[in-house]
């Protein structure tokens, strides 16, 4: 019986080529999404032979950008999206205001119209989350402070796209385009607030009532006992709240599945469900990096290479030196800036709907979408080599003095410690790196028993708070030296690294060693890997969060067992 089998076909060629070409790219040590997107191209319309369905895939590479988000939701709480607002918030929408005004002005060059100009450099401005994801992931630096400002700071850009995604319809008309809505100064201001009030009430919702009900859900799934229902549980979650979302709140796909994953990331279960949904969420990127590829028209390389060399210029390096100047007026480290610059050269998933707004508006030529869709497939190919380039350029910043200076703030008040500080306090004490949830329970301890501490956190916020409660502590990455001589490190007793990025634990080893021979480590980790790495080059006691979770559970069965019985 003839029966049509296109998402089938789809499904099969998009994930046997990507498994060919990703293998040939890790061969050629490139990153495998280089080949992901190679097989896009090699089966979407633009080039002979076989042409899979780009409706289907389409719709599947929305499927992976669901589950994408949703892992990083699992990962990812509403206290960490508060704790870096005071940067993610401004810098977000002044780098989406710069890299905007860069295309508005490439295109008015071009003597394109002021509504394809916005819409072009609106396109432009926003980064790709499943991007900017993989990379974190690849890299280890999800948890870090830097990578949740990086999340944070994505965060912002979807909120904002989708807000000027509901606002271009009625504007179209005023902007040179088709107008399909109100465009009176009353009806752009009820769309808005009708958007915002949208956004505000989904959010109350799953703050209020999703983090109790999905967890219980969930809880209640995993009773039964049955892996295969708890697995369908989570997967339901995740695109099931991101349908309603939109369907009903007007949020994108992307946002309603991120916070399905922050809500559940409240049961004590989050773990399991990020464990079981990996594959998936692996399986589905990866066809969304081919149904990019698909979109892509080699034609437009040879008919127009100096305009998309333009937009690649605009997209890997304007927007990313915006980003870079931003982060370190709000006085963060150069280190940060560096890293949510890389992760911000790139465009992705909204540019894509952005620009197809713009087409169908009669805002933007056919043009314009083409030169949008080559830039992101060729500024997500570089940006793993924008993330390698951080390494040296840090290296650069700190050989040149001037510029280290210039640019790491070294007047900031809170990256020292306040003359205030008794030296009793900073004598035989203990230098705590890190004061996440992890590094909070362990300052606790010391409090309790009367042990002096100095804090050494990225978060500038934390440090403020820490400081108003009486607590020494100083502000920066302690992998540079300056921020452990501040600390005091020369006089401590002990080192203990308990932040979860493990990039710059080496560093922070060499340099309390060198300036206290005799100083004691403790270091957190999370993988066995790591640990050989650091035990290689006796990094002192080594803590990996599962091998201790498993020891004190067998301590506590061993003391059980040898408890006399129970009368």
């Amino acid at each position: 019986m003839p029966h049509d089998v296109s998402l089938i076909t789809t499904i099969a060629a998009a994930l046997g080529f990507g498994l060919v070409l990703g293998f040939l790219a890790t061969r050629l040590k490139l990153p495998a999404l280089v080949g992901y997107l190679a097989a896009g191209i090699l089966i979407g319309p633009a080039t002979p032979g076989f042409v899979a369905d780009a409706a289907l895939a389409g719709q599947l590479a929305e499927i992976g950008v669901m589950l994408m988000m949703f892992g990083v939701g699992l990962h990812f709480s509403l206290d960490d999206l508060w704790e870096v607002r005071k940067i993610a918030l401004p810098g977000a929408v002044l780098q989406i205001a710069a890299a905007t005004g860069m295309g508005m002005a490439l295109a008015h060059w071009w003597g394109w119209t002021i509504g394809g100009g916005l819409v072009f450099g609106l396109a432009l401005s926003v980064a790709s989350t499943v991007v900017l994801l993989r990379a974190l992931e690849e890299r280890g630096i999800l948890d870090s402070f830097n990578g949740r400002i990086a999340v944070g700071w994505l965060v912002v850009e979807d909120l904002v796209t989708v807000i000027v995604l509901v606002l271009l319809p009625p504007l179209a008309g005023s902007l040179g385009g088709e107008t399909t809505g109100a465009a009176s100064d009353a009806g752009l201001l009820r769309t808005l607030a009708v958007t915002l009030g949208q956004v505000a009430v989904f959010v109350g919702f799953m703050m209020l009532v999703g983090r109790k009900l999905f967890p219980w859900i969930l809880w209640q799934v995993a009773r039964t006992g049955s892996r295969e229902l708890f697995t369908l549980c989570v997967i339901a979650a995740a695109v099931g709240i991101a349908y309603a979302a939109t369907k009903l709140f007007g949020i994108s796909f992307a946002l309603g599945a991120f916070f399905a994953g922050m809500v559940l990331r409240e049961s004590d279960l989050s773990h399991r469900a990020a464990e079981e949904s990996l594959p998936l969420r692996d399986a589905f990127a990866v066809l969304f990096f081919v149904s990019v590829g698909m979109l892509f028209e080699p034609s437009i390389v040879m008919n127009e290479p100096l305009r998309l060399l333009a937009v690649v210029a605009i997209i890997v390096f304007g927007k990313s030196l915006a980003a870079f100047l931003l982060v370190v007026v709000l006085r963060y480290p150069a280190k940060t800036a560096l890293m949510v610059s890389a992760s911000l050269a790139q465009i992705g998933e909204f540019s894509f709907i952005l620009a197809a707004l713009g087409i169908s508006l009669k805002l933007m030529p056919h043009e314009g979408q083409s030169l949008i869709l080559a830039g992101a497939i060729i500024s997500i190919a570089l940006n793993p080599l924008v993330f390698a380039a951080t390494r040296p350029l840090e290296r650069w910043l700190g050989k040149n003095k001037l510029l280290a200076a210039k640019f790491d703030r070294p007047a900031d008040p809170l990256a020292e410690l306040p003359m205030t500080t008794a030296h009793s306090k900073l004598s035989g004490q203990v230098v705590l790196v890190g004061y996440g949830r992890v590094g909070q329970r362990i300052a606790k301890t010391l409090a309790e028993r009367g042990i002096h501490y100095v804090v050494a956190e990225q978060n500038r916020e934390k440090v403020d708070q820490l400081r108003r409660e009486g607590v020494a502590a100083v502000a920066g990455n302690a992998g540079e030296p300056a921020v452990l001589i501040q600390a005091h490190i020369a006089r401590a007793r002990m080192l203990v690294i308990a932040t979860p990025d493990t990039f710059h634990v080496r560093s922070m080893i060499a340099t309390a060693r060198a300036l206290n021979p005799g100083i004691k480590t403790v270091v957190r980790t999370h993988s066995e890997s790591e640990a050989e790495l650091l035990r290689g080059e006796r990094a002192g006691r080594i803590f990996i969060g599962e091998q201790e979770l498993a020891k004190g559970m067998a301590d506590h069965i061993i003391a059980d067992f040898n408890a006399p019985p129970h009368s």
